[in-house]
C-alpha cells in the first residue's frame, strides 16, 4: 500500500486524468515559459510549481524555455536569475534550457506558409492607424486598405522585409482572420514586426521579430507540449493559439489550460511597476528582500518549501481572488519553526553587570538548539560577569501584566540563572545605560526557593559576543491593493526597513554562512544575508516575525 500523500484535487488533474486514461496522450510534457525581462516574481512561483509539479506527479516532463522575442527589454542577467530561481525552487527542466529564438528559422517559415494560403498579409498601416482600424469592445474593426494585397505581394514584400529593405515600424506582417470578431485578439493581429534590436542569442541576425502569440503556441508543438498550462489573462488568447496551429502544417497541437493567477496583498507584481521600484531607488535591486521576487524572498529568508506549500495551499482553480499575506508567512512559520535552530540576539543591548559574580569567571553552558528536536544537538552559551539584554526587556516600574526585567524584580535568563534587579545607572540626561544587578547561583537548571521570576527574557555575554548589523523587513506596501492606488509608489511602507547598527549576537553564530536560518528566540526568525553578510561582518535579515503582527493592525481598520 502507498504511503504517498494523496495529491489535491482540481481541475487540471481532472483534465490530465481523463487525458491518460482515455489514450489521448501517453505521458505528460509541460513547459515553463517566462521571458527574460525582468526577475521571477511570487506569480511565476506558482505558475513554476504548476508546470513542473504536474510533470513530476505524473512521470512526464517539463521544459525551461525563454520566450525571447521582444529583444529591447531582454538580459543575459534576468536568463540567469531565471535559471536559478527555478532550480532553487526544486524542480530540473527535461534536458537543455530552450529559447523561442532556437525556432526563429522555423517561425519564419509558417509565417511565408500562412502568406502563401492567404491567410497573412503585409500591412502599411502605422500602429496608430491600425489601432483605429480596430475598433472597440462594441464596434466591429475595419480591414485595412492592404487586407487583400496578392499573396505574391505580401511574400515578396514579407522577404524585404527580413532583408532589412524597411525601417523600423514602416510595415507589419498580420494574420487574417476576422476584423469583426467579438474577441478583439482574433482582428488580424500582427504576428511579426521589424525591430532594429540586437537580439542576446541571435544577435544582429534578424531585424523581424514574431510576436509572442505567434511564437509561444508554435514553440509548444514543436517541443510536443500535451498541456500548455498559463494563467487567465491568456484565455482571450486561447482561440489566437488555435488558429495557429490549426493553419499551419504541424502535427502536434497543445490544449491551452488556464488557471488563476496569484494575487498577493501588500503586493505589486506588474514588471514595470517592480522596475520601477529598482530604477528609482525605492528599493535596493530586484533582490531586495521586500520585493515579491523570488530571489528577495530567497534572501529574505523564505525557504523554497515554504513558498512550494504556500501555492499548495492557494489551490489551482479558475477563481479570481486575493490572498491574504499571512498565509505565505504562516508558511514560512511553519517551515522555519521546525527547522531552523534557535540563538540569541540583543538588538538594542542594554548592559547588566552582575555585582555577585566572580570578575574573571566565565560559564560554558548548553542550551538545545531546537526545543523540539533533540537531534539538532546542543550549543554552546557563554555566562560571565557583563551581560546584555534587550531594552525592551526592562522597565523601572510595571504592573503585573509586564513579565520581565522590573527594578526590584526578578527574572529568568534563558538557558541560565535567575537575575534580580537592584540598581539603574543613568546619564547626565535620565537615559539608562547600565542595570546593577545579582545573580542566583542555585538556579542553573532549576527554580528558585523561596520567589518566582517574573519571565524568561534572552541575553548575551558582553566578553563572549559579536557585534551585527540587523535589517528589520517588513512589507513594502501597507495597504492590501497597492495597485488600486492612483500612485502606487504612494502606498510604500516608510518602516519596510529598520537597519540596526550595535546589535550582539551569541558566539554560535560567528560560524554561521550565507542564507542559514535562525530563530532569534523571542525576536523572530532570521537569515544571514546572502551577499553582505561575512565572517568579520555579521548581517542578518529578518525574515518574519514570529507572530502575525498585521493581524491586530488590520483588524482595527476593518472596524
Amino acid at each position: 500500500m502507498s504511503t504517498e500523500a494523496p495529491k489535491p484535487a482540481n481541475f487540471i488533474r481532472n483534465i490530465i486524468n481523463t487525458d491518460l486514461e482515455s489514450g489521448k496522450h501517453q505521458s505528460v510534457q509541460t513547459r515553463f515559459p517566462p521571458e527574460p525581462n525582468g526577475f521571477l516574481h511570487v506569480g511565476h512561483a506558482k505558475s513554476i510549481c504548476i508546470n513542473f509539479g504536474f510533470a513530476q506527479d505524473y512521470n512526464g516532463h517539463c521544459n525551461l524555455r525563454f520566450d525571447d522575442t521582444n529583444p529591447a527589454k531582454e538580459e543575459l542577467a534576468y536568463a540567469k536569475a531565471i535559471t536559478e530561481d527555478v532550480q532553487w525552487l526544486g524542480f530540473k527542466w527535461s534536458g537543455e534550457i530552450r529559447h523561442a529564438a532556437d525556432y526563429f528559422d522555423q517561425l519564419y517559415a509558417y509565417a511565408e506558409e500562412l502568406i502563401e494560403k492567404d491567410l497573412a498579409y503585409v500591412d502599411e498601416l502605422s500602429a496608430d492607424e491600425m489601432k483605429s482600424y480596430r475598433g472597440t469592445l462594441v464596434e466591429a474593426g475595419k480591414n485595412s486598405p492592404y487586407r487583400n494585397r496578392p499573396n505574391s505581394e505580401s511574400l515578396e514584400l514579407f522577404r524585404k522585409m527580413r532583408a532589412g529593405d524597411f525601417a523600423d515600424g514602416a510595415m507589419a506582417l498580420r494574420a487574417k482572420i476576422d476584423m469583426a470578431s467579438p474577441n478583439m485578439n482574433m482582428r488580424d493581429p500582427v504576428i511579426y514586426r521589424i525591430k532594429r534590436q540586437h537580439h542576446i542569442r541571435t544577435g544582429d541576425k534578424w531585424c523581424i521579430y514574431p510576436t509572442y502569440d505567434f511564437t509561444h503556441c508554435i514553440s509548444d508543438a514543436l517541443e510536443s507540449v500535451t498541456h500548455s498550462l498559463c494563467t487567465l489573462e491568456f484565455e482571450d488568447h486561447r482561440p489566437l493559439y488555435d488558429w495557429v496551429l490549426d493553419n499551419i502544417s504541424i502535427d502536434c497541437h497543445p490544449q491551452q489550460i488556464e488557471f488563476s493567477r496569484l494575487n498577493l496583498e501588500h503586493t505589486i507584481t506588474s514588471k514595470r511597476k517592480l522596475n520601477k521600484l529598482v530604477t528609482e531607488g525605492y528599493v535596493n535591486g530586484w533582490d531586495d528582500p521586500r520585493m515579491p521576487t523570488i530571489s528577495g524572498m530567497r534572501r529574505r529568508g523564505f525557504t523554497a518549501s515554504a513558498i512550494r506549500d504556500f501555492v499548495i495551499r492557494t489551490g489551482v482553480t479558475k477563481k479570481v481572488h486575493t490572498v491574504e499575506m499571512s498565509l505565505l508567512e504562516n508558511s514560512v512559520r511553519e517551515d522555519l519553526g521546525e527547522k531552523a535552530p534557535r540563538a540569541m540576539a540583543v538588538l538594542k543591548p542594554l548592559k547588566i553587570t552582575l555585582t555577585n559574580y566572580p570578575e574573571d569567571k566565565t560559564e560554558e553552558l548548553m542550551a538545545p538548539n531546537h526545543p523540539q528536536n533533540e537531534s539538532m544537538g546542543e550549543r554552546k552559551i557563554y555566562f560571565s560577569k557583563e551581560i546584555y539584554i534587550d531594552q525592551a526587556d526592562f522597565r523601572e516600574s510595571a504592573n503585573k501584566k509586564y513579565k520581565r526585567l522590573v527594578l526590584g524584580k526578578s527574572v529568568r535568563l534563558r538557558n541560565a540563572y535567575v537575575i534580580t534587579c537592584d540598581d539603574v545607572i543613568k546619564d547626565a540626561d535620565g537615559n539608562i545605560t547600565e542595570l546593577l544587578c545579582s545573580y542566583d547561583p542555585n538556579t542553573l537548571g532549576k527554580n528558585p526557593e523561596g520567589y518566582k521570576p517574573k519571565g524568561v527574557i534572552h541575553w548575551v555575554s558582553a566578553s563572549h559576543s559579536k557585534p551585527a548589523e540587523i535589517r528589520l523587513y517588513d512589507r513594502l506596501f501597507n495597504v492590501p491593493n497597492p495597485a488600486a492606488a492612483d500612485d502606487f509608489l504612494t502606498t510604500i511602507n516608510p518602516n519596510s526597513l529598520e537597519v540596526v547598527d550595535g546589535a550582539r549576537v551569541e558566539m554560535s553564530l560567528a560560524n554561521a554562512k550565507p542564507e542559514d536560518t535562525f530563530q532569534f528566540e523571542r525576536e523572530g526568525y532570521f537569515c544571514a544575508d546572502r551577499y553582505d553578510h561575512q565572517t568579520d561582518k555579521l548581517v542578518f535579515n529578518r525574515t518574519v516575525t514570529l507572530r502575525d503582527s498585521w493581524a491586530k493592525i488590520e483588524a482595527k481598520e476593518t472596524k
